[in-house]
C-alpha cells in the first residue's frame, strides 16, 4: 500500500468501538484541532514571533533601536572606517504560565449520540482556550502599548471618510517615528468591524466585481488601507481599536514540558490528552497550553480610542 503525505484527515465513523479507538489517539484529537485553534487564536496572528522558553521562564531584550549609536563620518581615501557600537534593547524576563483544564465524556453520551459529544467536548475546550489565552496576550499588548490617539468621532456615528483617516493618521503617526515599522494589521471588536465594514460597502471603499467572490457578497473584509482587518470579542478595553506591525512587535513563548501521552496541535503549542476512566465508564479530555506573550517592540503597534464599540 502506497504511503501517502500529508495523511488524510481522520474520519470518524458513527460506531463506539471507532469513537474510542479515536479517543485513545491524542494525535488524531490534536490533528481535529488543528484547524480550529489556528484559525481563531488573535493572540498568534498579533504576535508572530516564535520563541522557545525552558526552565519556565525566558529572557528576552525590548525596545532595541534600529539605528547605531554613532552617525557616518566622512572617510578620506585609504584612511580606516569609523567604529561604532550597536545599542541594545532592555532586557526582560517573562514566566511562563501553564493553562489548561479538563472536560469529560461517558459512555453512555456516546453510545446514545454517537460522536456529537466528543466534538461538542473539543469545540468548547478549543473555544475556551482561545477565549483566555487571547484575552491575557491581548492584555499584555494593551498594557505594553501606549501610544495612542483618539478617533475623529464615535466609530457608531463616524462616516466612512473619518474612520479611514483614524486608520491612516495612526499608521502615519508609526512611521513618522522613523523605527522602520509598518502597519499591516488592525484588530477590532465584532460591532466595531461590522459598522466598518457597512460604511466602506455603502461609500464604495469595497470592490464590487467578481461575482460571488466580491466582500459584499463573502462578508469578508479585504486587505484596506494596507491592512489585515481581524476580529476578535477579547479586546480588554471596551472602544479601543489596536494596530500593529505584526512582524515586529513580539511573539509566543511556549514551553515543552512534557509528560506520557500528550500531543501538540502543530502551530499553535497547545497540547492534548486523553485519559481512559474504565472505573467510571467515561473519558477524560485535556487541553493545556504552556505559554508567556512577549512584547518586544512596543512603538510597533498603535491605539485608536474612543470608538465606542
Amino acid at each position: 500500500m502506497p504511503y501517502i503525505y500529508p495523511p488524510a484527515a481522520p474520519v470518524v465513523a458513527g460506531d463506539n468501538i471507532t469513537i474510542s479507538r479515536f479517543l485513545n489517539d491524542p494525535g488524531l484529537i490534536a490533528r481535529r484541532l488543528q484547524t480550529m485553534l489556528q484559525q481563531r487564536f488573535i493572540s498568534d496572528a498579533l504576535l508572530t514571533g516564535r520563541y522557545t522558553a525552558q526552565g519556565g521562564a525566558i529572557q528576552y531584550e525590548g525596545g532595541e533601536s534600529l539605528y547605531t549609536n554613532d552617525d557616518p563620518r566622512a572617510v578620506a581615501p585609504g584612511s580606516e572606517y569609523p567604529l561604532t557600537t550597536l545599542g541594545n534593547g532592555v532586557a526582560s524576563i517573562a514566566k511562563t504560565v501553564k493553562w489548561g483544564q479538563d472536560t469529560e465524556v461517558t459512555d453512555e453520551s456516546i453510545a446514545r449520540q454517537k460522536m456529537q459529544p466528543v466534538q461538542k467536548a473539543l469545540t468548547k475546550l478549543a473555544n475556551q482556550n482561545v477565549k483566555y489565552i487571547d484575552g491575557v496576550s491581548l492584555a499584555a499588548v494593551a498594557s505594553a502599548v501606549t501610544q495612542s490617539t483618539p478617533v475623529q468621532a464615535s466609530w457608531t456615528t463616524a462616516t466612512a471618510e473619518q474612520m479611514l483617516l483614524d486608520v491612516a493618521l495612526a499608521k502615519a503617526s508609526v512611521a513618522a517615528l522613523n523605527q522602520g515599522f509598518e502597519l499591516d494589521t488592525i484588530v477590532l471588536s465584532d460591532i466595531a468591524w461590522a459598522r466598518a465594514f457597512a460604511k466602506f460597502a455603502a461609500a464604495g471603499y469595497l470592490g464590487r466585481e467578481g461575482g460571488a467572490a466580491n466582500p459584499i457578497v463573502t462578508g469578508t473584509f479585504p486587505e484596506l488601507a494596507g491592512l489585515r482587518w481581524l476580529v476578535t470579542p477579547n479586546l480588554p478595553t471596551p472602544g479601543t481599536i489596536l494596530l500593529a506591525d505584526t512582524s515586529a512587535l513580539g511573539g509566543m513563548a511556549d514551553e515543552e514540558i512534557g509528560g506520557p501521552g500528550y500531543a501538540r496541535v502543530a502551530g499553535v503549542g497547545v497540547e492534548v490528552k486523553t485519559i481512559r476512566k474504565d472505573d467510571e465508564d467515561k473519558w477524560r479530555l485535556r487541553a493545556r497550553r504552556v505559554t508567556v506573550p512577549i512584547v518586544n517592540e512596543p512603538s510597533a503597534a498603535w491605539k485608536l480610542t474612543g470608538a465606542g464599540v
